[in-house]
């Protein structure tokens, strides 16, 4: 799973920032102060930084020597022309100034991962790994053979977590037509789902609504 190392001294930017990504599917780590971000450079492996420039003990701009190999993004209320070019020149891969869209940084999180390729496409939870430009699932370590449908069913689920989704929300998304009437094929694929992936606790259903992936 990518492992994402926020840094930022405003508690409530770094909760808000912390829950969407966790969301998204990442890994993440909060520090509060430039001291406590440089400890866990030094201590541990990340695949992105996120980086205020004005923090206690060492500013963002003073990190980015320890940043080798390490795409970083800054999250700063310097919004003069004069402070993003220092930290683009300095070797960051974006810059976002305050206040900013948590749905927009969430993307340019996925770009910047996708750009430095160190985002896999994969997905876990429990002992469930899901490699979905591979359209491979494994569980506990062991391949588990899903019908076309069944993957498309899982993606969309976890592309939606946590959100209950209908029964035509689902026909919608996997098989991409409008379907009047009987909704049982999903009802059927569902069940496929959590017996071949031992994931009942995890789809659950939504009364008079359809299902929803928790995680």
């Amino acid at each position: 799973m990518v492992k994402i190392l926020i840094a930022e001294d405003e508690k409530a930017i770094n909760e808000l920032v912390t829950f969407n990504l966790e969301l998204a599917g990442y890994e993440c780590c909060q520090v509060y102060d430039g001291e406590a971000c440089l400890e866990e450079l030094l201590k541990h492996k990340y695949d992105l930084l996120i980086l205020d420039v004005m923090m206690p003990k060492r500013s963002g701009f003073e990190l980015m020597e320890f940043t080798e190999n390490i795409p970083v993004i800054f999250l700063t209320a310097k919004s003069a022309s004069a402070d993003k070019i220092k930290g683009l020149r300095l070797g960051a891969d974006d810059y976002i100034t305050k206040p900013f869209d948590i749905v927009e940084l969430v993307e340019r999180v996925k770009a910047v991962l996708r750009r430095t390729k160190k985002d896999e496409n994969v997905f876990e939870f429990d002992d469930v790994r899901i490699e979905f430009d591979r359209r491979r699932v494994f569980k506990a370590g062991v391949e588990v053979d899903l019908k076309p449908k069944e993957f498309d069913l899982l993606e969309a689920l976890v592309n939606h977590r946590n959100l209950a989704l209908s029964r035509e929300k689902l026909l919608r998304l996997v098989w991409d037509y409008d379907y009047e009437g009987d909704t049982r094929t999903v009802d059927v694929h569902i069940q496929r789902l959590r017996k071949k992936l031992g994931i009942s606790d995890r789809i659950q259903t939504v009364y008079k609504r359809g299902y929803r992936f928790e995680i």
